[in-house]
């Protein structure tokens, strides 16, 4: 972090304070795309009831495609998600099955590519797909202007009187290039311990 530290005197004070950056991708791609699906506009604890649910659904307790695709969707209803989100992971089940979205061949796309094919399936926005790219494939130059944590990450870090706007943040994030994704993570982490909350975002959540 040694680069953001000497070109914003602002984050290293952030750096000093929440120490070395943990951020551990998880690879599993379909996995973390059905969670943030899921997660879109409930909370944490719901999310989290939800996908426990589907879980003990599916054979073995696991989230595949191959397993989701047993499962009608009723029983997705049954596990608490609404219509349309259950016609999302449907959607999004039956086009990694088919082959029409290949969840291995993203690795090796350009980030606004990755962008391009997850955005084409029912319920994924550029948001969504931003943090697939942060928090599956470990891209290191990625700027979520439009996540709330980061915004109020970065209000509350640069002691702002008002959050800042989305070209404010693209100016800003021109900075850190090439390690935007860091400078988010840091900014998350401020956000939750300037709430009092010690549990780090590991998960696709708004905040």
């Amino acid at each position: 972090m040694a680069h953001l530290s000497s070109i914003d005197p602002v984050m290293a004070e952030t750096i000093a304070r929440v120490g070395p950056c943990t951020l551990a991708p998880n690879p599993n791609i379909f996995e973390t795309l059905v969670d943030a699906i899921i997660s879109q506009q409930i909370s944490v604890k719901a999310a989290d009831a939800i996908v426990a649910r589907v879980r003990a659904a599916t054979p073995g307790g696991l989230i595949t495609p191959e397993a989701l695709l047993l499962l009608e969707q009723d029983a997705l209803r049954a596990a608490g998600l609404s219509t349309p989100t259950a016609r999302y992971v449907r959607d999004l089940t039956e086009r990694v099955t088919d082959g029409q979205l290949d969840l291995a061949a993203l690795d090796k796309l350009e980030d606004e590519e990755v962008i391009k094919n997850l955005v084409a399936v029912k319920g994924i926005g550029r948001w969504t797909a931003e943090m697939i790219l942060i928090f599956s494939l470990g891209r290191p130059d990625v700027l979520p202007v439009d996540d709330l944590g980061f915004i109020e990450g970065v209000r509350e870090a640069y002691r702002l009187e008002a959050r800042p706007t989305r070209k404010e943040l693209l100016e800003r994030g021109e900075g850190w290039r090439p390690y935007r994704t860091f400078a988010t993570w840091y900014m998350w982490r401020i956000r939750r311990l300037t709430q009092g909350n010690e549990r780090e975002r590991t998960r696709i959540v708004s905040l």
